[in-house]
């Protein structure tokens, strides 16, 4: 017995067992003193204090290891802040103004702080979370996930390959448009996009779509292939699978949330059938002559969009009542000669009126809100923080309608977003998960797109309350082909890339596969013949810029979620669809509880902070479209429903 106490107060015993190599048990010497000149009827007593010695020892152990961590955290925070800022303002150079010099010094970057990363994550690893409190052990966590390659070379060999992908995605024009005899060539913002939009002439409509592609896949093909192996392999470095592993695990803390999403879209197939039968019909009515089924897949150029992802410029001539003012107010708006800051200005006011914050001047200084002459600029819409938190930009080639005026709603709700989380740690600097980030802006317009706030804005009339149902199902259409359309191609780009991560796909079906999932989820077929010479996931930005889409499929049903829970925050009462939050400060104060925790907590903390819920949750977005699916099942009665 007193040599298996003797052992257990032995100091180094107590450092091997608690891996606390600078800790003394100072108190050592005068309770072996009291151990000597003990009966042995104080044993107990004494094995009692060992206890409690044993107690306080372990906690000061995990203080002290605590303490340690903490400043870590701190070093590391400050410095990611400072990475995060440089790579943000390098970036955005790059995209304002696309030149090779710009490029490079993104391609440089990239390899420094890859390394610095890997570095940081490496350390992270070693710390041993279990011992310490939830926020300490969280950020340890979110350092610790994701992957890079340990490589300098290959670091500089990816960035290099994304960088050479976005620059062909960027620099892409079609020419010789049918019926011109000049050799005029058309970018895809403004121009491509324009004629898929707005062209009802099937051969140009052909033209473009197949143009586009032709432009980018083939060029962008070789080079993606050899992406993806270098991101396997850094995969692979840091024990995962694939980078398919990574991106959800990263993003959704979910290795496993394939499956997630896969039980989502199954609740929400039937919507999107129902819409896909009666635009079909539509179709089948404005193309005579060109073979499309009544009962198949659709051409993927009918559907007004460059990737058939949203249908809303189809409302012409698929609104259930013609008769009736749509809601489309881009006419109007550039009658009343809306400029591009107005619109900004527009959307900024609805979120201050809500109590959140207006944009900092830094904003107004810095931001690319229309697309400026003489140089190259990417002009796909998006919103940067630059992690000193003051500046925050958009990057936009605005145009005057309504589409635009969404869209910036959408990116500032990104703006919003950084701004309340801008306190925080840098490592808590993102949403919830990726699809709340998307999901924040698209909320604001499901407010600012309705009838009722459109008509306080001074942009659409509202007609007398004979026309009010009819002109609901107008709008709900309106808003089904830009939200319910997209579900299925949101789901399937990142079906497509998991499986070629994990190898299900390889670069001998890449488009195949693609063509296979785009008819499987959206019911849609190529205009001409594919082989495997062309490359038509490239065609869209996301695959060349490596940017994970699986977040706007989340995002396209959890902004129903929030919405709903924002109008009972606000008092609404009547249909879903025509609540309007607009300067509700309760909803305002309910959005930005959970705006400011940014990715502080797992994302179902985040969830039930705004809506109760703790889960994904597609009953709102049911009860939003229900006028509309009840009347589409009407029309749809005589219709094959799917596509054989």
């Amino acid at each position: 017995m007193y040599a298996i106490l003797l052992l257990l107060l032995t100091p180094c015993t107590f450092a091997r067992r608690y891996d606390y190599q600078e800790s003394s048990f100072h108190g050592y010497g005068n309770f072996q003193e009291q151990w000597e000149s003990a009966g042995v009827e104080d044993t107990e007593m004494l094995i009692d204090e060992i206890k409690r010695l044993e107690v306080e020892l372990k906690e000061d152990v995990i203080h002290s290891l605590e303490e340690k961590a903490v400043k870590w955290l701190f070093d590391f925070n400050r410095d990611y802040a400072k990475v995060n800022g440089l790579m943000a303002n390098l970036q955005w150079n790059y995209d304002t103004n696309i030149t090779t010099e710009n490029a490079e010094k993104v391609q440089e970057f990239k390899v420094k702080s890859t390394k610095w990363m890997l570095q940081k994550r490496q350390e992270a690893r070693k710390f041993k979370r279990n011992l310490f409190s939830k926020d300490i052990k969280r950020q340890l966590m979110l350092i610790s996930l994701g992957a890079d390659l340990k490589s300098a070379t290959k670091v500089h060999r990816m960035a290099e390959l994304e960088s050479t992908m976005l620059a062909i995605y960027d620099k892409g024009k079609v020419c010789n448009k049918p019926s011109e005899t000049s050799k005029k060539c058309y970018p895809l913002e403004p121009d491509l996009e324009g004629i898929m939009a707005k062209s009802r002439d099937y051969d140009t409509l052909e033209w473009a779509w197949k143009g586009w592609r032709d432009e980018t896949g083939p060029k962008i093909r070789p080079l993606y292939t050899e992406f993806v192996k270098l991101q396997n392999e850094a995969a692979r470095e840091n024990d995962y699978r694939d980078m398919g592993e990574v991106w959800r695990e990263s993003n959704f803390e979910d290795k496993n949330f394939n499956q997630v999403v896969d039980g989502l879209y199954k609740a929400l197939k039937p919507m999107y059938q129902q819409l896909h039968a009666y635009v079909r019909r539509k179709l089948v009515e404005k193309y005579p002559g060109h073979g499309i089924s009544k009962t198949g897949s659709i051409p993927a150029h009918l559907l007004g969009n460059m990737w058939a992802q949203g249908w809303d410029n189809l409302l012409e001539f698929v609104t259930p009542y013609p008769d009736v003012p749509v809601v489309d107010v881009s006419e109007e708006m550039q009658r009343q000669e809306y400029t591009a800051t107005r619109m900004f200005k527009t959307a900024e006011e609805f979120f201050t009126s809500i109590g959140l914050e207006p944009m900092t001047e830094d904003f107004w200084k810095k931001s690319m809100l229309t697309k400026p002459s003489g140089r190259a600029v990417q002009c796909h819409g998006s919103a940067e923080e630059f992690h000193n938190g003051k500046d925050f930009r958009i990057k936009m080639c605005t145009n005057v309608n309504m589409d635009y005026l969404y869209t910036i709603h959408h990116e500032m709700g990104h703006i919003e977003y950084f701004m309340e989380y801008s306190p925080q740690p840098d490592i808590y600097h993102e949403g919830a998960n990726s699809g709340f980030h998307e999901a924040v802006g698209d909320t604001i317009a499901l407010s600012v797109l309705t009838p009722n706030h459109l008509h306080k804005l001074k942009l659409l009339e509202i007609p007398d309350k004979a026309l009010a149902e009819k002109q609901d199902l107008n709008f709900l259409m309106k808003q089904a082909l830009a939200k319910i359309a997209f579900l299925p191609f949101g789901l399937l780009i990142d079906k497509w890339r998991w499986d070629v991560f994990n190898g299900d796909i390889t670069e001998e079906n890449y488009n195949a596969k693609w063509w296979e999932l785009r008819l499987k989820y959206q019911g849609i077929h190529p205009p001409v013949p594919r082989s495997e010479r062309d490359f038509d996931p490239g065609a869209k930005f996301h695959v060349p810029a490596n940017v994970p889409y699986i977040r706007y499929f989340v995002s396209f049903i959890i902004q129903f979620q929030f919405h709903s829970a924002l109008c009972e925050a606000a008092g609404h009462t009547g249909p879903i669809h025509r609540c309007d939050i607009y300067e509700s400060l309760a909803a305002g104060d309910k959005l930005k509880k959970m705006l400011r925790l940014g990715k502080s907590r797992p994302w179902p903390d985040a969830m039930e902070v705004l809506t109760g819920q703790r889960n994904m949750d597609v009953s709102a977005i049911q009860q939003y479209f229900k006028p509309l699916m009840d009347w589409l099942k009407e029309q749809n009665k005589k219709e094959n429903i799917g596509w054989e």
